[in-house]
């Protein structure tokens, strides 16, 4: 039987050549089908050039005003680079065995200079608009800075975590008491009132080395030196999720220093804060119960806290809603349940240099850990 199959004969070369080179062409036809899709995606979450804000727009404004002189400016740089290759001087063409030009045509300089010293005015006109442009840019940036009954949230910036404290807000949204401070990570939730735009002031601090600030689509970056606590006001526009992250390098796991800032309409925030200022609910079963035990006498006790129980500490992030966090690890992983998992067992593995040790934990106890993790909403 094996005799009797025919063997498949290669195509010719030319076939085959042919062939291929269609498929590179399809191919080649099909990332850049592709490309721009993939670049509204990401525009539409972390993009300078899509701004959310009064703040981004402000930014975007001034970019494209640089992009476009620049352009301008490059354009003419070429072309008259063009037209000296080009030009020939008339009636003193260099030939062999004639003497040098040592005596040029003074109209034809005078003329020349008239072209050189106008280029330099235009020059140094265009550097001070630009730079005037500059100066108008930022003192519209901190215009923001004087909203009244602004929403004043404490950002603190570890290796390599966000730790996010609401400090104040509009009295619309509810009374402010100690007791109910709101503390989370990586994840930044302010409100979209388009009849009353509601301020946010950002006030950063560094708890260990410099840090950078930056979500592209509401503001520039704005490093964060220990010791030396510093402001910066943003503003939503229209409701989304825009990602940002550490611009500054900080360490091993700077690539993964990332956090979300969600701006959702006056309700949905209202929402969200007045369940963040509950505390964690009891455990509803016996699994989630021995779920609690484990956490409190584990090694995640001696660096999470989780409101309403006897676990206060502030090494790491606080647990008290983190299953409604929409990722892990500043943004390494989906906050899942399997990824939540090989957190717990393996931090090293899914960010090398986190300072969160490994948890050797049996399968029982890992179970009951997640389950109890999960009603933390």
């Amino acid at each position: 039987m094996i005799s009797a199959v025919k063997p498949i004969r290669p195509l010719p070369s030319a076939v085959g050549r042919g062939m291929g080179a269609a498929y590179r062409i399809l191919l080649a036809a099909a990332l850049l089908l592709a490309i721009p899709g993939c670049a509204r995606e990401l525009n539409s979450t972390e993009s300078a050039l899509d701004p959310a804000g009064p703040q981004g727009q402000h930014i975007t404004s001034l970019w494209w005003l640089f992009f476009w002189i620049c352009v301008v400016v490059y354009v003419l740089v070429i072309v008259m680079l063009c037209g000296a290759f080009l030009h020939k001087r008339k009636g003193q063409a260099m030939t062999p065995g004639s003497d040098p030009i040592t005596k040029p045509d003074e109209e034809h300089e005078q003329r020349m200079w008239r072209v050189v010293f106008g280029a330099i005015v235009v020059t140094v006109i265009t550097l001070f608009f630009l730079l005037f442009s500059d100066f108008a840019t930022g003192r519209a940036i901190h215009g923001l800075s004087q909203s009244p009954d602004p929403i004043r949230i404490q950002i603190t910036g570890h290796q390599w975590w966000w730790e996010v404290r609401y400090g104040d807000w509009p009295k619309r949204f509810g009374e402010r008491l100690p007791y109910n401070m709101i503390t989370t990570a990586n994840e930044i939730h302010i409100p979209v009132d388009s009849s009353h735009p509601i301020a946010v002031d950002l006030q950063l601090e560094s708890h260990d080395v410099i840090h950078s600030f930056w979500v592209p689509s509401l503001h520039g970056k704005r490093d964060i030196v220990p010791g030396h606590p510093t402001d910066l006001w943003i503003r939503a526009d229209r409701p989304g999720t825009y990602w940002g992250e550490c611009g500054e390098y900080c360490g091993y796991q700077h690539a993964q220093m990332r956090l979300v800032v969600v701006a959702e309409p006056v309700e949905q925030f209202q929402a969200w804060l007045t369940a963040q200022r509950q505390t964690a609910p009891d455990p509803s079963n016996k699994i989630q119960e021995r779920g609690q035990t484990v956490f409190m006498h584990s090694a995640c006790v001696m660096c999470h806290a989780i409101g309403g129980t006897e676990a206060r500490a502030l090494v790491g992030p606080d647990l008290t809603h983190v299953a409604s966090r929409k990722l892990l690890a500043a943004g390494a992983v989906p906050n899942a349940p399997g990824h939540l998992a090989g957190w717990i067992v393996d931090p090293q593995r899914i960010k090398p240099g986190a300072r969160m040790p490994q948890n050797n934990l049996n399968p029982l106890d890992l179970r009951a850990l997640l389950e109890y993790l999960e009603t933390l909403k």
